[in-house]
């Protein structure tokens, strides 16, 4: 296993532990969102050049989330 396919591995399994936790506190929301910022990089550098758009939307969309569900002051 090289360097990228490690990098990409952390990506996806922190987007899937991260995503899965999301209902405990809405921070979970914002790392889901960094996770898939890491597995659009991980796309990109890999040259699957649809996968890292998909991955940037994602985390374009969380963290439009995590900015909606922010506690009422």
């Amino acid at each position: 296993m090289n360097a990228l396919t490690s990098f990409g591995l952390l990506a996806v399994t922190a987007m899937v532990v991260t995503y899965a936790l999301e209902s405990r506190s809405r921070w979970f929301t914002l790392a889901f969102a960094a996770a898939c910022g890491l597995g659009s990089i991980y796309g990109f550098l890999q040259g699957a050049w649809p996968f890292g758009v998909v991955e940037a939307i994602w985390a374009a969309v969380a963290v439009y989330r995590w900015h909606r569900h922010r506690p009422s002051r």
